[in-house]
């Protein structure tokens, strides 16, 4: 293999919000809902405090990427990690990029001192589900959701509730 064709695991920023951006819309369209992400949510939520995404990348291309945030936990008395997304281009899957790429946000979490890390995955996503269950995830609570139709896309607010 020759050094372009190195896959490296490096943190996103701003330039990468297009590409970071696709690659959520393509994890909605595979589970067949829409996500109105765009380049310029992605860029806010990158200036987010507590907010990363690592992406794993060959030459200039973005080939995956993982979100996560750190926050405070009240019961663990420390922060906490929250996997918000994984997802690979569907044409370089299977080759270790998903592992890669959670094993570098938990050895973050780790370096920050998370107490944990969490993450959920959608019942329907049953490749997903026993893919973090072979990274050693364990089902401990069950996430409920109640979508807000009427809420509109507003940027991150970095200082507070909004």
């Amino acid at each position: 293999m020759s050094e372009a064709d190195a896959i490296s695991v490096r943190l996103a920023d701003g330039s990468d919000s297009e590409a970071i951006a696709g690659l959520v819309t393509t994890l909605a369209a595979e589970l067949k809902e829409h996500s109105p992400i765009t380049p310029a949510y992605v860029a806010d939520y990158l200036g987010s405090p507590g907010a990363h995404a690592l992406l794993a990348v060959r030459g200039q291309t973005v080939l995956g990427m993982i979100s996560f945030t750190f926050r405070p936990s009240l019961y663990h008395a420390a922060d906490s990690c929250l996997v918000d997304e994984l997802v690979v281009h569907p044409a370089e899957r299977n080759c270790g990029l998903g592992t890669r790429l959670l094993q570098e946000a938990i050895q973050r979490a780790r370096a920050h001192r998370c107490a944990e890390v969490s993450l959920s995955v959608m019942i329907s996503n049953q490749d997903a589900l026993r893919f973090y269950q072979r990274h050693g995830f364990e089902d401990q609570a069950l996430l409920l959701e109640r979508h807000l139709h009427d809420a509109r896309i507003v940027p991150c607010k970095h200082s507070g509730v909004a």
